[in-house]
């Protein structure tokens, strides 16, 4: 009879001892949970926060840029003419280029065969005025200046950065964002604009071309797209440009003037500038369509 007892008295101590054991690789495992969330969180937050910073210096770039363009002496002139040229001859064919393909392709050809489906291929120059004149036109035309005029910028103030040219010139008094900033500032701005109608004309030779393939006349084409189009879509398209052309001018040069670590940084500096371009170039679109859509509503009728 003394036996069960006895291993009842042995086995209550093991499974006294097991108890703790068992719980304890839990509780470490909910430890180090916790601990990778942590240190997952230290490398979420500070990218965000160097993020929001480059945001706060930019629009302060900003404000010290429109500030000298506006206060004499005006001594930008020679290098804002220098700009300009340099940008009508880096961008106007690769915007030739992307503009027609883009539009025949994606607009034309699309749009065309979505609408043969409804026999209204006639209808394909109003959808012109929506896609072409409205969005394609405007956002090819700052992609193209972004990604060669843009990062060409970008690359020239990154190597004078890491040349230490950028600190020579303020020792000797010279601000480098009224001498360096404002010209790109102010050339970009015009010519981001002025390519916005070269690009709208070959946006729409593009429509052209889809309209033909499908043997179509072009009366019927004019007919719609003078029919849509307002003195309001012209106006705001050069306007989303213009300002395309400030945007890009801002962070291509802020990223280049804040490069460091050599030719790889300023290789880097590059990349981040046409990412952060075109961030902010697309999300800019979408408050300024919405804003233009809203104080605008006659836009919205479709003739």
């Amino acid at each position: 009879m003394r036996q069960p007892s006895q291993r009842a008295s042995l086995t209550a101590p093991v499974a006294a001892a097991d108890g703790p054991s068992a719980s304890q690789p839990r509780q470490l495992g909910g430890v180090a949970g916790r601990g990778r969330l942590a240190r997952g969180a230290r490398r979420l937050f500070p990218p965000i926060r160097r993020r929001l910073e480059e945001i706060g210096e930019m629009l302060v770039l900003t404000g010290r840029t429109i500030s000298s363009a506006l206060h004499p002496p005006y001594s930008y002139g020679e290098e804002f003419v220098s700009q300009f040229i340099f940008a009508l001859q880096v961008v106007w064919f690769p915007l030739l280029i992307s503009t027609v393909c883009f539009c025949y392709g994606s607009l034309g050809l699309q749009a065309s065969a979505f609408l043969e489906i409804f026999g209204a291929l006639d209808r394909l120059g109003g959808f012109f005025v929506l896609g072409a004149i409205r969005e394609i036109g405007p956002t090819v035309d700052a992609i193209v200046v972004a990604g060669v005029a843009g990062t060409a910028m970008t690359a020239d103030l990154g190597a004078r950065k890491v040349r230490e040219e950028l600190d020579a010139l303020q020792v000797l008094g010279v601000d480098p964002v009224k001498n360096l900033v404002v010209p790109r500032f102010l050339a970009l701005m015009v010519v981001t604009g002025l390519f916005d109608v070269y690009s709208l004309l070959f946006g729409i030779f593009g429509g052209i071309i889809a309209d033909w393939q499908n043997g179509q006349p072009l009366g019927p084409f004019w007919s719609t797209l003078f029919a849509n189009a307002t003195t309001t879509d012209l106006w705001g398209s050069v306007l989303k440009t213009t300002l395309y052309g400030a945007i890009i001018a801002i962070v291509c040069c802020y990223k280049g003037m804040s490069a460091s670590g050599g030719a790889a940084g300023v290789g880097r500096a590059v990349n981040e500038a046409v990412v952060f371009a075109f961030t902010a170039i697309f999300s800019f679109d979408y408050v300024f369509t919405q804003t233009l859509l809203a104080t605008h509503p006659n836009i919205l009728v479709v003739k």
